[in-house]
């Protein structure tokens, strides 16, 4: 269930209500006072968490989930495990955002004057600049700086000796030691998630965190987003430029370098010691092996092996790329010269 350090319980709810929020229909109307205390997954679902079935590629999942209640349009319902009750409707993502809006709420700073929260708690030797906020329940170890104007959100762990620099944004968030988060970074924000509704596209709730690792460097302006249930991670020593986005769910391996204007999309796993060239972009649910190198302003659209060198549009394996940029070299060549 979502981490209560940066999420409000607000379970239970019956059955009955889940279903009139989502615009759903309860298979088994005797299910009605049955109530869940929160949403997961369906591979991660309990007896009393409320999960979605939309992809009938998943069906062994479906028929294994250990879900009390399950959000399914009409003809899958018969894949569901017995003992899980169906909620029917056409559009069963839709229906868990609005179930988990209700169960889950994501902390906020406290409606108080002070900008550093009483229930916050700062190591000795944490210094705090001008403008600072630190929301309730956050920790900050020995030697860290906030400087001017950053934003620490309820909840988030930050180690020792850390540098956040200036109007940073820090939600949602786990980070290590020797970790620097240049000025205007935004950590933790909700990742890009949208389904479509009966009443047309709606936000699916993010309930993950992100994990900096030890020594991660962060550049300006950069966006790492938490994940929509599982982390967002980000492996020891791992540096990345200015104008970077990491979407949710995304695990980064170690010691990987990511230049500017990269972007890595959603569930997309990164081995250790990757390197990415500027304005390089990788779709989701990919993977990119350890120690592959991606070339500037390349679009990974499929796996990428370990340790071999993609570029182009779409990426394709260095040797390649430069036979065919030269094959169309010379043809555009001949072409030519024939007038």
């Amino acid at each position: 269930m979502p981490d209560p350090r940066f999420f409000d319980d607000m379970g239970p709810a019956s059955l009955q209500e889940l279903a009139r929020l989502g615009e759903a229909e309860l298979a088994d109307s005797a299910q009605a006072s049955r109530s869940m205390a929160h949403v997961a997954p369906l591979d991660a679902a309990d007896s009393r968490a409320i999960t979605f079935f939309s992809d009938a590629k998943r069906s062994d999942a479906a028929a294994a989930t250990q879900a009390g209640a399950c959000f399914v349009r009409p003809e899958h319902r018969h894949l569901l495990t017995p003992g899980c009750a169906a909620l029917l409707t056409a559009h069963p993502q839709a229906a868990w955002a609005s179930a988990a809006s209700r169960l889950h709420a994501p902390r906020r700073h406290e409606p108080l004057s002070a900008a550093i929260h009483p229930d916050c708690e700062l190591e000795e030797g944490v210094t705090l600049s001008p403008g600072v906020t630190v929301g309730q329940g956050a920790k900050i170890g020995r030697g860290t700086r906030l400087s001017p104007g950053c934003m620490i959100g309820p909840g988030v762990s930050i180690g020792r000796d850390c540098l956040i620099g200036a109007n940073a944004v820090i939600g949602f968030a786990i980070i290590g030691d020797r970790v620097s988060i240049h000025a205007g970074a935004v950590i933790g924000e909700a990742g890009f998630g949208a389904a479509g509704g009966p009443r047309g596209v709606v936000d699916l709730p993010q309930l993950g965190r992100v994990v900096i690792q030890d020594g991660v460097t962060v550049g300006a302006n950069s966006c790492i987003d938490r994940g929509a249930f599982a982390d967002t991670t980000i492996g020891e020593n791992t540096k990345i430029d200015n104008l970077v986005h990491v979407a949710h769910n995304v695990r980064l391996g170690r010691n990987c370098v990511l230049a500017a204007y990269t972007g890595i999309s959603g569930s997309t796993v990164v081995g250790d010691g990757v390197a990415f060239g500027g304005k390089a972009g990788v779709a989701d649910h990919l993977t990119i092996g350890s120690g592959a190198s991606i070339g500037a302003s390349a679009s990974v659209f499929k796996d990428v092996p370990a340790g071999e060198t993609w570029t182009g549009f779409p990426a394709r394996p260095l040797k390649r790329w430069l036979r065919e940029t030269a094959w169309l070299s010379r043809m555009a060549g001949g072409r030519g010269t024939r007038g």
